[in-house]
């Protein structure tokens, strides 16, 4: 077996992993923007792209096809700040809210450094004709490279305010400052506001790499916990999403699926959906999709189709970990260091076992949909995808048109969690609209949703280490297949290593996934941790510490340990008590959980988790919460419940009824600790905090049964199941 170095770089290891992304399951056989026009008066702000190369990568525009690449060659000078007539201040991202309120600390920053209120600033994101080139929203990036580019923006623009009025007044900029949009003289009094400066100029500056942002310590406005921007919008049903946006003369689209995945189409019947008013039916290769005046109609039309499909043998969830091993790759990657014979050598007790986790879907509360528009030869699509420059490539590839004739509007989404990278909805919307020659929306089902998007990749991990009888880790080799590489790598001082990533062949479409395959291999380590703690007679938390020389994390761990009171008696016969911890994406992760565990019925309930978090600077610490006890909710599914049945081809367990997410009756107490270290520059939290809670509940279950679980879910139907 042939081996390769593995990727230690984080961001560099996700990109492996996302950008093989799932294809569109369908084939289809079909034979820049005037950015500164639309602005108006004003100053803007720009800088060229070679500058933040190391931070953001990714195609660039007009490229389309193939796996994204690092930007090394950038093609444009792209604006991000405008300061109007009006004195309003636009900003401009390619990310995407999704429901982390990104919008709402993006604003932060950029309001710190133009001293002006949040309320002030207006963020367009997401826009491929009115924003820069964006890799996509993911891996926790938007915080560790957009924000700091925005400070640099709106630093820069503060600078060329203060110069801007120190011209007009003649005097020192010393004495001048910003507030409240408005440039003040503290020792005249008199102001400007910034539309009174900005009045008929249009001024490009290259943002210096060295522009004078705010150090955290002195932060008024970021650091704080602010309300969300449009929070009320979203509350009271003000906010329209993809599904509620409407265009003249539109369309409702149905697509007939094919009887399994891998299908080919063998022969279609149509003539009864073609007789109803209205009813626009296309075939393209095995795409079969209706058009028709009401959403209703088109329901009807598409289960009026007879498709006939032929689907090829496929494996079923029960063998899935077995045929995994059997496909996996020749040449896997791997990261080596000491050795593994002479760790094992120098250990008193040696451990072997396997884990597995399960394929789960994302199962967000809105579905995938899109409103796609032709118009003289140009496209413009509305949908609710993290990637709106690489679901433009999609497109423009799909209908082989030039990509600056295709744009792509995402209204702010509610949920993707790494499930809606690709354009499935945008295509299959753009196709229909084509034919009818009418804008066209569709909205996915949920039972769509369940089969037809992308899951969490299923995977097998196995480890072998050894360990002294006082607690010291001499080796460590891990072997994951499938399930992905982030979180791959620890912080655990062992001296004899391998660490192995297998890319196998899947049975079943999968992709992204909120914190990638970091849950797994969190799920494995830990686990694995907390044997080898019970293996030498040691408690978990100091034999985690004596192996560990990394400050940031030994910190998470003592302060979730403290706050849950590690070490405290057991507060009933058939409780226990867990703990994990971890690191990914620049973040600090580490969780205690206690478990009651029914001894007749086998059921698990989590009573309380507390978790420690840190990211570097937090610039809403109220946000952060927010993300941390979501995150924790959401684990509760994969690591109790949640799995993806499959069987020749079809997914038995497609929709809310047959597939368990948590439920209001499952969350437990949550504590969570901010640990905030304004010394250190801010990382992202959307997806981190999810990693830390499979491994200390399942750690709670066996200190309270001695029964120990290494499968993800742990306890679908009860310990007993």
């Amino acid at each position: 077996m042939s081996e390769q170095h593995f990727i230690d770089d984080p961001i560099e290891a996700e990109r492996y992993e996302l950008f093989d992304e799932p294809q569109y399951h369908f084939s289809l056989d079909l034979d820049r923007r005037n950015f500164f026009k639309l602005l108006g008066g004003g100053i803007v702000l720009v800088f060229t792209l070679d500058a933040f190369a190391s931070q953001e990568s990714g195609r660039q525009e007009g490229e389309s096809g193939g796996r994204q690449t690092r930007a090394s060659t950038p093609k444009e000078i792209a604006g991000w700040l405008h300061i109007g007539e009006d004195g309003a201040v636009t900003v401009y991202t390619g990310k995407v809210e999704f429901g982390q309120n990104i919008r709402t600390s993006l604003s932060q920053v950029v309001a710190e450094e133009l001293r002006v209120p949040v309320g002030s600033i207006r963020l367009t994101m997401g826009d491929t004709d009115l924003t820069p080139f964006d890799m996509g929203t993911f891996g926790s990036r938007t915080t560790p490279t957009m924000a700091p580019l925005l400070r640099k923006a709106a630093a820069a623009a503060r600078e060329v305010l203060i110069d801007l009025a120190a011209e007009e007044w003649k005097v020192d900029r010393a004495s001048l400052a910003l507030k409240d949009g408005k440039v003040i003289d503290a020792r005249s009094k008199q102001s400007l506001d910034f539309g009174k400066l900005t009045k008929g100029q249009k001024l490009l500056k290259v943002i210096p790499e060295n522009a004078p942002t705010t150090p955290p310590a002195n932060w008024t406005i970021a650091g704080k916990s602010v309300a969300k921007v449009d929070g009320r919008a979203f509350v009271t049903g003000k906010h329209r999403y993809t599904s509620d946006t409407r265009r003249a003369d539109m369309l409702f689209g149905k697509i007939v699926r094919p009887a399994g995945f891998s299908a080919s189409l063998e022969s279609v019947d149509a003539r009864e959906a073609e007789a109803l008013p209205g009813v626009k039916v296309v075939r393209d290769a095995n795409f079969i999709g209706v058009a028709a005046p009401t959403d209703q109609t088109a329901a009807r039309a598409a289960s009026a189709i007879k498709a006939v499909w032929k689907v090829p043998p496929q494996p079923s969830s029960k063998e899935l970990f077995d045929y995994l091993r059997k496909h996996a790759a020749e040449s896997p990657r791997a990261n080596l260091s000491g050795s593994i014979a002479e760790g094992l050598a120098s250990a008193d007790k040696k451990l072997e076992q396997t884990y597995t986790v399960a394929f789960i879907a994302h199962a967000p509360m809105e579905p995938r949909a899109a409103v796609a528009e032709w118009n003289k030869g140009r496209l413009t699509v509305w949908t609710g995808t993290q990637r709106p420059f690489g679901v433009r490539s999609e497109l423009a590839e799909a209908f082989r048109i030039p990509e600056e004739r295709v744009r792509v509007i995402v209204p702010d989404t509610g949920a993707g969690y790494g499930g809606k990278h690709t354009g499935d909805a945008a295509i299959e919307a753009a196709r229909l609209a084509e034919a009818a020659g009418k804008p066209v929306k569709l909205v996915w089902t949920r039972e769509e949703e369940f089969t037809w998007a992308y899951f969490r990749p299923g995977g097998v991990i196995d480890i072998s280490s050894g360990v002294r009888d006082d607690g010291t880790i001499t080796a460590w080799e891990f072997h994951n297949y499938n399930s992905g590489s982030s979180g791959i790598q620890h912080r655990y001082d062992i001296p004899n290593q391998k660490i192995v990533f297998h890319q196998a062949k899947s049975p079943l479409r999968q992709g992204s996934y909120r914190g990638l395959a970091a849950t797994a291999n969190h799920f494995a380590r830990e686990t694995h941790m907390d044997e080898l703690a019970a293996a030498v007679k040691m408690d978990p938390l100091d034999f985690r510490l004596k192996n560990l020389k990394d400050e940031r994390l030994k910190a998470v761990l003592t302060a979730a340990a403290k706050a849950f009171g590690w070490g405290k008696a057991k507060s009933a016969a058939n409780c226990g008590y867990g703990i994990s911890a971890g690191f990914e994406k620049g973040g600090y992760v580490a969780a205690c959980a206690e478990v009651s565990v029914d001894r007749t019925s086998g059921k698990v309930k989590l009573v309380r988790v507390v978790e420690a978090f840190e990211c570097g600077a937090i610039i809403n610490p109220d946000q952060l919460k927010n993300q941390i006890e979501g995150s924790i909710v959401m684990a509760i599914g994969g690591a109790l419940f949640e799995a993806i049945d499959f069987e020749k081809g079809k997914i038995a367990n497609g929709r809310f009824s047959r597939y368990r997410v948590p439920r209001f009756s499952d969350v437990p107490l949550i504590e969570t600790v901010l640990v905030d270290r304004k010394d250190l520059p801010s990382s992202g939290a959307g997806e981190t905090p999810i990693v830390g809670l499979a491994p200390a509940v399942g750690n709670a279950i066996f200190d309270a049964t001695g029964i120990r679980l290494r499968s993800l879910p742990m306890a679908p139907n009860g310990l007993k199941a």
